[in-house]
């Protein structure tokens, strides 16, 4: 049996859990062999518990049950050179690379943290700066081949909307996830025009709330409590509650398949209305 990505290559960060292990698995099932990366390791503005060795691990299970090869390694998207050695080791042992999911995120926005600088600085090195060096470190694999490839960035609905309703809600955290989350629809835009003739695709998407450790955990939850203002900000329009990580999944599976083919420069919201409410 065939499938549509047989023979591709998927490099995709924050993969050990949520989102990211759900993208790798999908797109193994779809055919592709993955790279994966995650940090597995806590940054301390953080304030629910960040995926661990572990989650790592049981991604490589379940895309491994697939029949499909991966290369997973520990690794920060911060550290460029870092990206660029598993980038490396990645093409070695699969041959190529053809798609880049840069999904590794951070909400700082909440918890003991969110009021200190460094709340601010982790997010925009994490979801700005590491969706640069990350697509930076893939670009050279991707167009060796000549073949084109897609680059999908994940944003959020605060790619489009302030997270903050009121004053109360304020914090460098919360400011360094919008900020980053606006940024990359730049950073898309502007590979989207670069990498066109090339027939290297980009396009990002932008989740609502989603239902994985990101979202579901106490300082989440506690922030809630405490801010209803801003619980109340974030019910979209559809009645189905939390995103499923797999219903972004599709997206991405739409935007880098046959069925996206002329789709570049596509900032694509998977927030049943979140945006626009």
């Amino acid at each position: 049996m065939t499938h549509q990505f047989d023979g591709k290559v998927a490099f995709i960060t924050g993969a050990a859990r949520g989102q990211g292990r759900a993208h790798a698995v999908r797109f193994a099932e779809e055919g592709a062999d993955i790279i994966a990366v995650d940090l597995c390791e806590q940054i301390d503005s953080v304030s629910y518990p960040m995926a661990t060795p572990e989650d790592l691990d049981e991604t490589v299970n379940l895309v491994e049950k697939t029949g499909r090869r991966i290369v997973a390694e520990h690794g920060d998207v911060r550290d460029f050179e870092r990206l660029q050695g598993i980038v490396a080791h990645g093409v070695a042992e699969l041959g190529r690379l053809d798609f880049v999911l840069a999904n590794a995120g951070v909400l700082p926005a909440m918890g003991e943290h969110r009021g200190e600088v460094a709340a601010f600085v982790d997010a925009v090195d994490v979801m700005l700066k590491g969706v640069h060096f990350t697509i930076e470190a893939a670009l050279p694999a991707m167009l060796a081949h000549g073949d084109g490839g897609t680059i999908v960035i994940t944003s959020s609905a605060a790619g489009f909307k302030s997270v903050s309703p009121g004053v109360d809600t304020m914090s460098h955290g919360a400011a360094g996830y919008n900020a980053s989350k606006h940024g990359v629809v730049g950073l898309m835009r502007y590979y989207a025009t670069s990498l066109a003739e090339r027939n290297i695709r980009v396009n990002s998407v932008h989740p609502g709330g989603v239902a994985t450790p990101m979202i579901l955990n106490d300082a989440v939850a506690g922030f809630l409590t405490d801010h209803p203002k801003f619980g109340e900000s974030q019910i979209p329009l559809l009645p189905d509650g939390l995103v499923t990580p797999e219903a972004v999944s599709d997206a991405m599976v739409y935007l880098c398949g046959a069925s996206g083919r002329y789709l570049t420069g596509v900032a694509l919201p998977v927030d049943a209305g979140l945006a626009v409410k």
